[in-house]
């Protein structure tokens, strides 16, 4: 589909059919990014969204260990950060 490029104050954009929007199904915002010379537009996604599910397939692959000892903490007391 070819679209006009307008003036839209000092910037310039594209007016997208309102199908191609429910279609993608953007919401009020959008992520935007360049790639390889292309202009990407994403549907913004919700912060943390499916931390939820990635959280529970690691622990069901055991793969939530601690990083850090606790018992580590009890030498951490002392220490300035």
């Amino acid at each position: 589909m070819k679209v006009n490029i307008v003036a839209i104050g000092n910037s310039k954009g594209v007016r997208i059919p309102k199908s191609l929007l429910e279609q993608c199904k953007f919401n009020k915002e959008a992520e935007l990014e360049v790639k390889d010379n292309v202009i990407i537009l994403k549907p913004a996604r919700k912060v943390r969204e499916g931390w939820s599910k990635r959280l529970k397939l690691m622990h069901e692959r055991k793969e939530d260990s601690l990083l850090i000892n606790d018992a580590l903490d009890s030498e951490m007391k002392n220490w300035e950060w």
